[in-house]
């Protein structure tokens, strides 16, 4: 059961940290969207770890932990779903407000208050995994404890599953009148350019969202027929597994709709594997691509040059290559989406 799990966790994990660091890296300048995929990887990144923390210590190893690493164990999922729920609602609310009412704001600005936003989000979902150890369990009460999560109170995780379902239907709720606004915009927008860009950066929206609630759903209902079945009458509750195990896949999925669906984390990841490559010296420098230098209204079927300090050495003379700098590979400026 370990292996199979720790097989699962390692793809998940690799591409999330592959994708965060690619984001941090290549596009930490860029758009405040950035900020936001980089808290969702974070707390897919959390997920894959609580999963397979859950996995080593499970079995036999659960009756050597005492309350509080026990409650600690579960809390981390907890607050990696509350991490994402937060960071999805967060980006909704910023894209709807900007349609509905756009207001003219630095980017530079808005990248800083939306950080500011996310962080409140994290310390958010850090009190609402933890509040088990702060207190919200069924020690001093048996008969409230749930039975899949036997030392967590029912009326705990009846609070956080109506809690986090609310918050996925206000997210839907903005997402549809969002997808209006862009089709209303469409037919008066003379911009054919800007309809692609917002059409295709909202689906890619909507594919993470989809994703989230496809495989986090079997676990909400799962935890609510935990709470509202009786103790003695819940036989068919056996174990979490399965549901955790298809919660686990979202956060492998994630890594894999950004790189298909955007350009920019596309052709980042790129650069920071090229950039590896370089380092352990698997290619030559002259090979590595990136992106070129655009400006912010270019299209995004941007064409890929050498990197100049490559190039030139390569093209132009046979002088003995440079060393090459810590920031070599990566890209200076990306496209939009």
């Amino acid at each position: 059961r370990t292996t199979t799990g720790t097989a699962l966790c390692a793809p998940s994990c690799l591409g999330n940290l592959l994708v965060l660091l690619a984001v941090l890296r290549c596009l930490r300048a860029r758009r405040w969207v950035y900020s936001c995929i980089a808290s969702i990887t974070v707390s897919d990144l959390l997920a894959g770890v609580a999963y397979l923390s859950n996995l080593c210590l499970s079995g036999s190893r659960t009756f050597q932990l005492s309350p509080q690493l026990w409650f600690l164990r579960e809390g981390i999922l907890f607050i990696a779903l509350a991490a994402s729920t937060f960071s999805l609602l967060v980006t909704a609310i910023e894209r709807y407000s900007a349609m509905v009412r756009p207001i003219a704001e630095n980017e530079a600005s808005k990248t800083l208050r939306l950080r500011g936003l996310i962080v409140s989000c994290w310390l958010l979902a850090l009190v609402i995994g933890l509040l088990p150890l702060l207190g919200w369990n069924c020690l001093c009460d048996f008969q409230a404890c749930s039975v899949l999560l036997p030392l967590y109170s029912k009326d705990y995780i009846l609070f956080s599953v109506v809690m986090f379902s609310i918050i996925l239907l206000g997210i839907i709720g903005l997402y549809i009148s969002i997808f209006h606004l862009v089709q209303a915009s469409s037919q008066h927008s003379s911009s054919r350019h800007g309809r692609r860009r917002s059409l295709r950066l909202l689906k890619t929206v909507l594919m993470i969202l989809g994703a989230f609630i496809i495989c986090w759903s079997p676990l909400f209902v799962l935890l609510l027929l935990d709470v509202f079945c009786n103790t003695g009458t819940c036989a068919h509750l056996h174990s979490l597994d399965w549901t955790l195990a298809l919660a686990l896949l979202n956060s492998g999925v994630n890594p894999v709709i950004y790189s298909l669906r955007s350009v920019e984390v596309r052709r980042a990841v790129g650069s920071l594997l090229c950039c590896c490559c370089l380092r352990l010296g698997l290619c030559r420098p002259g090979s590595c691509l990136v992106i070129s230098d655009i400006n912010s209204g270019s299209s995004t079927e941007s064409s890929l040059r050498c990197r100049d300090s490559f190039r030139g050495s390569v093209a132009r003379n046979t002088r003995p290559r440079a060393p090459l700098s810590s920031n070599s590979s990566m890209m200076s400026n990306l496209p939009s989406l």
